[in-house]
């Protein structure tokens, strides 16, 4: 089963993903995608990590190359977030000839092979501003990828001021 869940900032998406996992009997994994540049970032590591404690995430993290991750059908897996992925992928300095191509090809490979995947995204660009070329190309690549996990995904669900909206699918929990 794979949820997709999307919203903007700061809006529950997180508190409802690890919710949704609560009850999963078998291994839990949190994958971690933020890298900690800066202390903005080190502060919202830090209050995932506080949210998720007691909770038996065991947090793996990987930055690019998410293909890379085999964890096994016994497993629940949250991804936190899609964004970060997006961004990684996009400015390592590694040649990524298309990271959308590269990320949902990963994420299927990983949702073929747990049980459950929880992957928690970020609604950008829907602003109506014009960016500069950088971040409008990442901003299109991360429309891309979220079009293209939400087909599909099982559930899509978008988090409103903390409210759970289902798109698509059934509500997990």
């Amino acid at each position: 089963m794979t949820t997709l869940i999307t919203g903007g900032s700061k809006c529950g998406k997180s508190s409802f993903a690890e919710k949704m996992l609560e009850g999963f009997p078998g291994r839990k994994v949190y994958i971690a995608t933020m890298q900690p540049f800066g202390e903005d970032a080190s502060e919202a590591i830090e209050r995932h990590r506080k949210m998720r404690e007691g909770k038996d995430f065991e947090t793996v993290e990987k930055y690019t190359d998410i293909h890379e991750i085999s964890l096994g059908m016994n497993c629940a897996v949250l991804l936190e977030c899609m964004g970060n992925l997006c961004a990684n992928e996009m400015f390592s300095g590694s040649e990524v000839v298309c990271p959308a191509e590269k990320i949902v090809s990963g994420i299927k490979m990983l949702a073929e092979n747990v049980s459950e995947l929880v992957i928690v995204t970020n609604q950008v660009g829907s602003d109506g501003i014009s960016y500069p070329g950088g971040t409008a190309d990442y901003i299109r690549a991360l429309g891309k990828i979220n079009r293209r996990i939400a087909g599909f995904a099982d559930n899509v669900i978008e988090c409103v001021y903390g409210v759970p909206v289902l798109l698509k699918g059934e509500m997990p929990c």
